[in-house]
């Protein structure tokens, strides 16, 4: 614990590497541990020096930190202080002792002194939360608020808080970016701008919203303090306390305060303002219909003999099952939507209030539940806003929902390539500028009219992000009506954390939208329209290299994200979300959306998850900043120690930004999250990167290097981590396995996994020392097969002649194959390893008839009516693993026969005949270009 306290606050800008709140826990830890051992009287003299210099030194520290909490705060931390001169060491253990409690216990529910909880139950704990008040109020008047405050409290209230009194703009934002537990924000309306204390961070930032003018003047500093609150952390509730007059506020005010109220006005509106702001994102309308429901008696004749558990609870054969779930579960399974609770399909009550809830907490203009996954939010999406013949422009490596959404809507798919990452065998993202390239040729060619999405991952598996804003803005300026669909299947967290959340599908939507709706972008683009007036609009790549700026008047931001929110946040596997910011959704959307809807959502939605969903969104609207936060330290302080480490990294290394971003896409130059050389500037570093970069790599996403183990993925996931040790990785890959950080993965498990490598790393000693040079040389070849003889890593071929509507153009007609493969007389099996490889020896084309999906990677390599290139089938030999959907090699692979490729080439596709209620009907051919 030597840190000074200036040394840690460099590495917790923006709670990235420790977080605050982590660091001030090992600091109160290292105070207990040295208060302790003081006490225990056993040390000799310089023992004893040095650990009054501990305390002294953490103390120090302390009483600048516990500036920014309420609980136990500066005054506990200067009383400790104060012992300690007095050299009472047994007095100090024992305040040492309770302060550590309040320090360690972020929301200090009781149900002690503060009264009991809803209905006045006596067992119910009350929770706590903190409320920041920002003026400039001597100690003794800040003091004095407080009480007043806490004077206010009713004696049966659900929720009690803390108040925090800071002085100053600097002293409020880092109490917000440092202290979790702030729910509520009361601002005065002028306050001084600076801290006394001296965070060189915080005062470059300051520095830079001074610039911009981000401050206000000294008479109206709540207005822009708010402002940028509420962009740091949108989920507080923010109040104006103010005594100029109100045809004097800011007009920029509006909009950002949820209340102002008046000096001299009796504070007990204010006091239950904040507690109503509180109970209202709170509220879980449809776990707390859900939970009132399974509260009543009822009689069931309706579906689901388990509901109530009436056909469990009494059987004997399977009891094991109430015992293992416990009753709750079964009380609250039901077919019923009334009686309190409400439909899915067609919501008016609980579940259309919880959904604005999310929509509100994610920000969204509208936000819908699934309970089938992404896979199907991804459907509903697709066949929302594609028609037959759409062109949607396509990730090759996205997830197989959309390809299949493709083959549902009769959507004619241009697939994009993602740089590949061949030493790693993984793509990244889709550079915009191939995404650009590919929307100028087909304007070029006279289809971009039929152009309708954009369709990507972010992130990616790997933890590759987009600049969101970027890509739109400038897809925009070339076709203004596009509708843009985010898979954030693996993102739902980023919304919670300042830095990862403009990276988000709404959050630059709304970027963009008001950036558009900006003088300051009006004159740019005018500047713009000079800049290009002379270029050749058929120059394609002159445009691409042009950074475009979109049209004002006529971009619309018709944006869609999924979300798998049971990947990163607290809900039941399936759970999922479609978030929606479309400017023309209620026009052109919504009802081919409810249909699709419809379509695709069970009659029967598991009641279990939709009420996850609901608490999922309650979690993240309290703590999901400081879940994430930690996250992210969690995420760093793997990578750092694998990098530092000198036993692990002999086998190991996670995989950084130089890995998985080619330097091209960096701007910012951010290469490494472990560096040694300059560790305080790794943070300026991240938060440089997600600003300005085309593409960065989410640390929390730690992909560990395996080669050298000799190892591939599976094996190493299999054999090394799950038999012998019960760890469980998100991925893997031929040459590394995939960590996934979450918001339920602990300092524990951190260190488990840690210890688990060191033992690996130990016993990858033990057994080379023991090898035989025929051995060491078998581990050498597989050393040298996983870092360099690797599989080639193909893009996708092209579509045939006979699935392309116009020969010359790339998109393909994906229902047509996928439905002509239905027929077994139209496909044939070829084995790879000779007769695939004949066969394109002798000049024919091969045509896939189905999806070929290998585990890993987990992209499509083939899609219907893809043709087979070398590259692939090269690929697909080399792989080493035994999952690929799509293929069995006993019988090899599905291809089109000659002569139904060359029927459906001329429009005339080989008959299908069925059997019918015992008689044979000729079905109509599906000719090329035709939905089926």
């Amino acid at each position: 614990m030597s840190q000074s306290f200036a040394e840690r606050v460099r590495e917790q800008t923006l709670g990235v590497r420790e977080s605050p709140t982590l660091a001030r826990l090992a600091a109160w830890n290292a105070v207990t541990q040295a208060a302790n051992a003081l006490s225990y009287g056993e040390c000799d003299a310089a023992e004893r020096e040095e650990l009054i210099a501990t305390l002294d030194r953490e103390l120090d520290s302390l009483s600048h930190l516990e500036r920014y909490w309420a609980r136990p705060g500066r005054a506990a931390v200067l009383a400790l202080r104060q012992l300690l001169a007095e050299h009472d060491v047994s007095r100090l253990a024992h305040e040492v002792a309770g302060a550590v409690e309040q320090a360690d216990d972020a929301s200090f529910t009781d149900s002690g002194d503060r009264g009991a909880g809803v209905g006045g139950d006596d067992s119910t704990e009350s929770i706590g939360f903190t409320v920041l008040v920002v003026g400039d109020y001597s100690d003794d008047d800040a003091a004095r608020l407080a009480e007043q405050i806490r004077d206010l409290r009713g004696g049966h209230e659900q929720f009690v808080y803390d108040v925090l009194v800071v002085p100053s703009f600097e002293d409020a934002l880092i109490a917000v970016l440092f202290n979790h537990d702030v729910q509520a924000v009361v601002t005065q309306y002028a306050f001084r701008l600076r801290s006394d204390e001296q965070l060189p961070f915080v005062h470059e930032y300051m520095a830079t919203l001074e610039r911009d003018g981000e401050v206000g003047t000294a008479l109206e500093r709540g207005p822009a303090l708010g402002a940028l609150i509420g962009e740091i952390r949108p989920e507080l509730d923010l109040y104006l306390y103010t005594d100029v007059p109100l045809a004097e506020l800011d007009e920029g005010m509006h909009g950002v305060f949820r209340r102002v109220f008046y000096r001299g006005d009796n504070d007990l509106e204010l006091h239950m303002a904040i507690l109503d702001g509180v109970r209202a994102r709170f509220a879980t309308p449809f776990f707390d219909a859900l939970k009132r429901f399974a509260q009543q008696p009822t009689g069931v004749f309706h579906a689901l003999p388990i509901s109530r558990g009436n056909s469990v609870f009494t059987s004997k054969w399977i009891r094991e099952m109430s015992d293992f779930y416990g009753p709750s579960i079964f009380m609250a399974e039901t077919s019923a939507t009334t009686g309190g609770l409400d439909s899915l399909l067609q919501p008016t009550g609980a579940i259309k209030d919880a959904q604005q809830a999310a929509a509100r907490t994610f920000g969204s203009d509208r936000t819908f539940w699934v309970t089938n996954g992404t896979s199907t939010a991804n459907k509903i999406v697709v066949q929302t806003l594609v028609a037959p013949g759409d062109i949607v422009l396509i990730d090759r490596n996205c997830h197989k929902s959309h390809h299949y959404g493709m083959v549902l809507g009769g959507g004619l798919p241009v697939y994009l390539d993602a740089y590949r990452l061949e030493e790693y065998s993984m793509y990244g993202g889709v550079p915009l500028e191939e995404i650009k390239r590919t929307l100028l040729t087909l304007r070029k060619e006279g289809r971009l009219d039929r152009v309708k999405m954009l369709l990507l991952t972010n992130c990616t598996f790997d933890g590759v992000v987009y600049n969101v804003e970027r890509v739109m803005e400038e897809v925009l300026a070339i076709k203004p009506d596009i509708c843009f669909l985010w898979d954030e299947a693996w993102f739902a967290y980023a919304r919670f954390h300042p830095v990862w959340r403009q990276r988000t599908a709404m959050q630059a939507a709304q970027a963009v939208r008001r950036r558009l709706d900006g003088d300051e972008h009006r004159a740019r683009y005018e500047r713009h329209r000079a800049t290009v007036a002379d270029l050749d609009p058929d120059d394609v790549e002159a445009w691409v290299e042009q950074p475009l700026v979109a049209d004002p008047d006529t971009a619309r931001l018709r944006v869609y994200s999924t979300q798998s929110t049971h990947k990163s946040l607290s809900c039941l596997r399936q759970g999922s979300m479609i978030h929606v910011r479309d400017e023309d959704f209620a026009r052109l959307a919504e009802e081919p959306f409810m249909e699709a809807y419809m379509a695709h959502t069970s009659t029967s939605p598991n009641y279990q998850i939709l009420a996850s969903l609901d608490m999922a969104r309650r979690q993240v609207d309290f703590e999901g900043y400081g879940l994430v936060d930690d996250t992210i330290a969690s995420a760093l302080t793997i990578r750092e120690v694998v990098a530092n480490h000198p036993r692990l990294r002999e086998y190991f290394s996670v995989l950084n930004p130089e890995d998985l971003v080619p330097a091209g896409h960096r701007e910012s130059g951010t290469a490494r999250y472990d560096r040694e050389d300059h560790p305080g500037a790794l943070d300026a570093d991240i938060v440089e990167a997600f600003a300005n970069d085309e593409f960065v790599l989410d640390p929390t996403r730690v992909t560990l290097y395996i080669a050298k183990t000799g190892m591939d993925g599976y094996e190493f996931r299999n054999e090394a981590l799950m038999a012998e040790h019960g760890i469980q990785v998100n991925k893997t890959a031929i040459n590394s396995v995939l960590f996934l950080t979450n918001i339920g993965v602990g300092r524990s498990a951190v260190a488990y996994l840690v210890d688990v490598l060191l033992q690996l790393a130990d016993e990858m000693d033990r057994h080379l020392k023991d090898m035989s040079p025929a051995e060491r040389e078998l581990h050498e070849q597989a050393v040298e097969r996983l870092t360099s003889d690797l599989p080639p890593l193909p893009n996708f071929s092209h579509f045939h002649e006979a699935f392309r509507p116009n020969p010359a153009t790339k998109e393909g007609d994906m229902r047509s194959a996928y439905f002509l493969g239905y027929d077994s007389t139209n496909r044939e099996h070829l084995r790879l390893g000779g007769e695939v490889e004949a066969a394109m020896a002798a000049g024919r084309e091969l045509v896939a008839t189905t999806f070929i999906i290998p585990y890993p990677p987990g992209f499509p390599v083939l899609v219907p009516g893809q043709v087979v290139s070398e590259d692939i089938v090269e690929f697909m030999n080399k792989l080493d693993i035994t999952e690929v959907h799509g293929y069995r090699a006993d019988l090899g692979l599905s291809v089109f026969t000659e002569d139904a490729l060359a029927a459906q080439a001329g429009g005339r596709a080989r008959p299908k005949r069925r059997r019918r209620n015992g008689s044979e009907r000729t079905e109509r051919p599906a000719l090329a270009g035709a939905t089926a």
